[in-house]
């Protein structure tokens, strides 16, 4: 006796691909998903390639996973596919801290993020 499967959260022409951990501020990572956000994953890719922000590899590592996904796991046309959501969330913050003058401390947060990127496969103009 097991739990009944649970439905698939996402529509039959999309694809997820998601990072529970990432070494960056969310504040940071948002700013780059801003650019990739609603762009055709080619382009999408091409620009990540070509950023200067650190954190721009990780994230084109989990679009790709995303592509790979709606390629292998659900049939997708791969030129047809579209960043459709990057939604980004604080994952937990490391917290460290410094010594400052006169024996106090100071406090120093390292934050970490959540990454979650959906692909999805755009309707065939007539």
């Amino acid at each position: 006796m097991s739990k009944p499967k649970r439905p698939r959260s996402l529509a039959d022409n999309e694809a997820m691909a998601m990072v529970r951990a990432m070494r960056t501020s969310p504040q940071k990572l948002n700013l780059l998903c801003q650019t990739i956000r609603g762009k055709k994953a080619e382009s999408a890719l091409a620009e990540l390639t070509f950023s200067k922000r650190r954190i721009a590899g990780q994230v084109k590592k989990v679009l790709e996973s995303a592509i790979a996904n709606a390629e292998n796991n659900h049939q997708l046309d791969v030129d047809r596919l579209y960043v459709a959501e990057a939604s980004v969330g604080k994952a937990f913050v490391m917290k460290r801290f410094r010594p400052r003058a006169r024996g106090r401390a100071g406090r120093i947060q390292k934050p970490w993020s959540r990454l979650r990127v959906v692909v999805r496969e755009r309707e065939e103009q007539a």
